[in-house]
């Protein structure tokens, strides 16, 4: 298992307020997780699953080619993905997009593209440490 994300989906536990610079912040943070869960581990389970499945479809429509129009349902998408994100605790996810929305009100569509690059990198480490989490059950 990647050292992303903590093994037990049960065990809780503290985190610092402000890891060190040398060591990765979590994929997943369970234990925002389970604060929004209050604690219900099937529901933290549904929370992944449908998370997984949205960060799916949104991940295969911004990666299609953009043309003219897109920005509003572009950016629709990024906005969605990122109440998600910040719900399962998926901070890199929900960074990314945030990052997302503002390259395409603010900036180039050079600007926006690479952009989105960093966001669909994000949801697939993310996706892949949701996969191994509900695969280990």
């Amino acid at each position: 298992m990647s050292g992303h994300v903590m093994r037990d989906f049960g065990a809780r536990r503290s985190l610092p307020d402000a890891p060190a610079a040398s060591t990765p912040r979590p994929t997943i943070d369970l234990v925002h997780l389970s604060r929004q869960s209050l604690g219900d581990r099937s529901l933290e389970i549904e929370l992944l699953t449908l998370f997984e499945r949205q960060a799916e479809q949104v991940a295969d429509r911004l990666a299609a080619p953009s043309g003219n129009g897109e920005r509003r349902w572009r950016h629709d998408l990024a906005h969605t993905l990122k109440g998600s994100a910040q719900a399962v605790g998926a901070e890199k996810v929900a960074v990314a997009a945030q990052a997302y929305e503002e390259a395409l009100y603010g900036g180039s569509e050079a600007a926006a593209a690479a952009a989105c690059e960093p966001l669909l990198l994000a949801i697939a480490q993310t996706r892949s440490a949701v996969l191994e989490l509900l695969a280990e059950g």
